[in-house]
């Protein structure tokens, strides 16, 4: 580090948890946020803010009116721009020493996977489970950990999955895909917009302490928000030994 970078991130060396060697690791990681919404936003600028190297950001859709609300990568000079680009800028300016990677596309097949096995971290941000699922197949082939959060009307959920760990489940021994699930997205139902930065910054924090190596993460655990009352539980998470996507890894 050089002595800019030294006091731009002295209050994380000056936690015994993550030191010069800590900060080193966020210096040197690559992460992939999969969705530069509600969740992605807070996420990717806690990301940035933090100093991660490399962070590629995957999203297809553009900026609209209504993501304004929450997804607070975003503003009103963004209407129109592709959201990854909207975010690149936005990062640039929050920390223009990190290294950012726009993907202005839905991230399936072979590109998936090649982003996936590229990188440290993978945080699941997107909004529907096609996706969620996709990349917990990709993330299971090539043991990269995956953070995944979901947030609809005052309700949020968290959790990491690390199949690096044997006995870890994965995000299909949750919700099994071959179970019929009906996407239920914010278009329809809503969401009250501090929720998604709540859990959005959670799956940061919980990257980074993956990519430092410290602290105990939320592998094996469900970590469930009721923002209405505001009340956390956590639920205990294993694997299933009939699991499509992980029995046989």
């Amino acid at each position: 580090m050089n002595d800019d970078q030294l006091l731009r991130y002295s209050r994380h060396i000056l936690l015994p948890e993550i030191d010069v060697q800590g900060q080193q690791a966020i210096l040197g990681a690559r992460v992939l946020v999969v969705g530069a919404g509600g969740l992605g936003s807070p996420a990717a600028m806690y990301l940035a803010a933090a100093g991660v190297g490399t962070l590629v950001l995957a999203d297809g859709d553009t900026v609209d009116l209504t993501n304004l609300q929450r997804q607070i990568l975003h503003s009103e000079h963004s209407l129109g721009l592709s959201k990854v680009e909207s975010a690149r800028q936005t990062l640039h300016r929050l920390n223009p020493q990190v290294q950012i990677e726009p993907l202005a596309v839905r991230l399936e097949g072979a590109a998936l996977d090649e982003q996936v096995a590229a990188a440290d971290v993978v945080l699941d941000c997107s909004d529907n489970f096609a996706t969620r699922h996709a990349v917990n197949r990709a993330c299971v082939r090539h043991r990269r950990p995956l953070v995944s959060g979901a947030a609809i009307r005052f309700d949020g959920q968290v959790s990491v999955f690390d199949l690096r760990h044997p006995a870890g489940p994965c995000y299909n021994c949750l919700f099994p895909e071959a179970l019929e699930a009906e996407d239920v997205r914010c278009a329809v139902m809503g969401v009250f917009a501090p929720i998604v930065g709540v859990i959005g910054t959670i799956q940061a924090a919980e990257a980074l302490k993956l990519i430092i190596g410290c602290g105990t993460s939320l592998d094996g655990r469900l970590l469930l928000l009721d923002g209405l009352a505001m009340q956390w539980r956590s639920v205990s998470l294993v694997r299933d030994p009939g699991c499509t996507v992980c029995a046989s890894v």
